[in-house]
């Protein structure tokens, strides 16, 4: 069982994140840009438009959902992610675990609209680790990759 205060403080950070959110769109048109990659090397998010890398995000991985499973998975819990990209999600495990919040530290976690499980997660990872924002990518066979923007910046 939860603390009584954390349903509150979820629902805060996921206010705060839709803030952030905001003003990315603002600032650097995130939601516009024709393409992305992510370059897990790098640790990189990229926006482009024509073939031109326009704005760049240092990222971390928060986890991904799957229509097919049913659920959310943490990056912590997924062997396939490089250890340097999932500090920030091993920080919320370590926050949950702290504050006994067994949504932040269950390898899967099961909702209905895993649409928005998925943003309400990556929002408490946002939250605890001081992101500037936060991006899923389309989802792609019904597998939503969360990310964690550490640092957002145009393309030199």
């Amino acid at each position: 069982m939860d603390p009584d205060w954390y349903a509150a403080w979820r629902e805060e950070a996921f206010e705060q994140l839709r803030a952030k959110n905001r003003r990315l769109q603002d600032d650097f048109r995130l939601g516009s840009w024709s393409r992305y990659n992510y370059d897990l090397k790098a640790g990189k998010l990229l926006f482009s438009e024509q073939g031109v890398v326009t704005v760049v995000s240092e990222i971390q991985i928060a986890g991904s959902t799957s229509v097919e499973a049913g659920n959310w998975l943490w990056a912590w819990a997924n062997s396939n992610w490089p250890s340097e990209f999932i500090t920030d999600a091993r920080s919320a495990r370590s926050f949950g675990k702290e504050h006994g919040i067994g949504d932040l530290t269950r390898d899967y976690v099961t909702d209905e609209d895993l649409d928005a499980l998925g943003w309400k997660l990556t929002s408490a990872v946002t939250r605890i680790c001081n992101a500037c924002g936060a991006y899923r990518s389309p989802p792609d066979d019904g597998v939503g990759l969360y990310l964690i923007l550490k640092s957002i910046s145009w393309a030199s």
